[in-house]
């Protein structure tokens, strides 16, 4: 498989193209600000053709450039239902105090916007990719599983957690989604975050200080 991507626009969030192999057709994984430039130049220098655009949650940072991406190229976007007034209404997912820095931002839904619910594989691009809803960060939060890589988003980062004090956060769900969807995986799992560096499963079972209280103690069953 092949996974080629970049951080986009201020926010620096991680835009992913993936796809079989080069030359094939490709998904795009979190669109973001300023991210089609980014997106043209991967798909120029692996000579790939995007079909769909995969989007963990509908946060301002992982959203802002899809519909030009999808609408340019005649392709359907994939969100949690939950997230999707995002799609038009970005400030909803900003507290209250820094909707200011947004004001007068408008975005536009996609023309072919389709459901993810959580539990379905989609067979895309020559690709069986794995969805699992994953609460916390926002109420729709989703992550991808595809041949030993994890699509996480913001569910999780190198030595830390998605913030849950946002609109839709919710604390008690990202636990549970940390303790059900992520660390139920096995420990040689590639992490793609939303933001930051690459790790591994295991790499944070063993260090992430906020997963400490998550993993069962020596002797614990798992």
């Amino acid at each position: 498989m092949l996974v080629a991507g970049f951080p986009a626009g201020t926010f620096q969030t991680n835009c992913y193209l993936v796809a079989v192999s080069a030359g094939a057709e490709a998904l795009v994984v979190d669109p973001g600000q300023d991210a089609l430039p980014g997106i043209e130049e991967l798909c120029a220098s692996h000579h790939l053709k995007p079909v769909a655009v995969l989007l963990t949650h509908g946060h301002l940072d992982h959203v802002w450039s899809v519909a030009p991406l999808a609408g340019a190229r005649g392709i359907p976007a994939w969100i949690h239902p939950d997230d999707r007034h995002l799609l038009t209404d970005p400030l909803a997912g900003f507290a209250p105090e820094t909707r200011g820095f947004f004001a007068g931002l408008r975005l536009a839904e996609p023309d072919d916007v389709r459901a993810l619910t959580g539990g379905e594989v989609l067979e895309l691009a020559g690709l069986r990719v794995a969805v699992d809803h994953t609460p916390g960060h926002t109420r729709g939060h989703v992550t991808f599983r595809a041949a030993g890589t994890l699509f996480a988003g913001d569910l999780v980062f190198a030595g830390s957690i998605g913030r849950t004090d946002l609109p839709g956060g919710s604390t008690t769900q990202m636990l549970a989604s940390l303790a059900d969807r992520f660390l139920t995986l096995p420990d040689e799992t590639v992490v793609l975050p939303g933001h930051g560096p690459r790790t591994t499963v295991g790499h944070e079972r063993a260090t992430n200080p906020f997963l400490a209280d998550l993993v069962p103690g020596p002797g614990s069953p798992r």
